[in-house]
């Protein structure tokens, strides 16, 4: 997984973080739990706030679906 497989980050951390509010995590954790997941392979440093947004607006999607 990269920065921009932002749909598969979101379904990952929906199914590793249930009953977490993905407006509620900072940039910062989100950034750590991205970096930690299993087949994310991406160079930390290219992450950046839009990328990390993106990622919280499809996390947010996914669990209100």
């Amino acid at each position: 997984m990269k920065w921009t497989d932002v749909r598969e980050i979101a379904i990952e951390l929906a199914e590793r973080h249930p009953g977490v509010a993905p407006l509620s995590v900072r940039f910062t954790d989100l950034h750590r739990w991205v970096c930690e997941l299993p087949g994310f392979s991406d160079d930390p440093a290219k992450s950046n706030e839009k990328v990390l947004e993106a990622i919280q607006m499809a996390w947010l999607d996914e669990v209100e679906d």
